[in-house]
C-alpha cells in the first residue's frame, strides 16, 4: 500500500454479529457464525480510519497462537505497531486486518489474508496444523468494540517462530501455566485466550 494511501479493511455490520447470538468473552461454537460472518453477502471493506471509532461495524481479525510441545509462543507489542492501544501489552497472538488489497474472493479471501498477515509479522520456519477453535469478543475496552477476533491454534513441528517486524519483542515459548500466572501483562484478547482456551489444556 502507497502511502498515504486509506487502508480499507474487512467488516461486518455489529448488529448482525448480534442477531447471530452476541456474547462476551470467548466462545466455542465459531461454525456457527463463520459460515454468516465470512459470506460477502454480509461482509464490507470500509475506511479503516473511520470503522476503529465506529462501534456499528466488526473488524474481522484472525488471531493466530502458535503451540509446539504444550508450550506457547508469546512477545511484547512494541511502538512500533500499528495499533497503539496495544503498545507495550503482552501476546499470544498473531494476525492482523483483512485488507480489501487482499485478492481472493469469497471465504477464501480470509485464510489467504491470515496466512498473509503471519508471512508479514514473524518467520515461521515450521510445519503445522491448524484449526480454528472460535471466537472472541470484547466489549469492555475501545479496540475490543470494533473488532471480533477468530482464534486459531497452530500446532507446530518445531518451536521455530522468530520475528519479522520490528514491533514484535521479546519472543519466546512457555507453558500456559506460566502465562496464566502472568496473565494481567497481557492484552484483553490473549487474557481472555489464556484462561478460556489454554488453561483448559492444564485440566485435560
Amino acid at each position: 500500500m502507497s502511502a498515504g494511501e486509506i487502508e480499507h479493511v474487512l467488516c461486518v455490520p455489529t448488529l448482525l454479529f448480534h442477531e447471530l447470538g452476541y456474547f462476551e468473552g470467548f466462545q466455542p461454537m465459531a461454525d456457527r457464525y463463520l459460515t454468516t460472518l465470512l459470506d460477502p453477502a454480509h461482509t464490507s471493506f470500509r475506511p479503516r480510519n473511520e470503522v476503529e471509532e465506529d462501534p456499528s461495524f466488526k473488524q474481522l481479525i484472525p488471531y493466530c497462537v502458535f503451540r509446539c510441545g504444550g508450550q506457547i509462543f508469546h512477545y511484547r507489542r512494541g511502538k512500533a505497531g500499528g495499533e497503539g492501544r496495544l503498545h507495550s501489552k503482552r501476546s499470544v497472538g498473531i494476525g492482523g486486518h483483512i485488507s480489501s488489497t487482499d485478492q481472493i474472493h469469497g471465504d477464501r479471501r480470509y485464510f489467504e489474508a491470515m496466512h498473509r498477515e503471519i508471512a508479514e509479522e514473524v518467520f515461521l520456519e515450521s510445519g503445522f496444523s491448524d484449526r480454528c477453535v472460535g471466537l472472541i469478543n470484547d466489549d469492555q475496552t475501545p479496540v475490543g468494540r470494533v473488532h471480533l477476533g477468530i482464534v486459531h491454534i497452530f500446532d507446530l513441528d518445531s518451536a521455530q517462530v522468530r520475528p519479522r517486524e520490528e514491533s514484535i519483542l521479546e519472543t519466546g515459548f512457555a507453558p500456559p501455566s506460566e502465562l496464566l500466572r502472568e496473565v494481567e501483562q497481557f492484552e484483553t484478547w490473549s487474557q481472555i485466550v489464556i484462561q478460556q482456551v489454554l488453561a483448559a489444556t492444564l485440566e485435560a
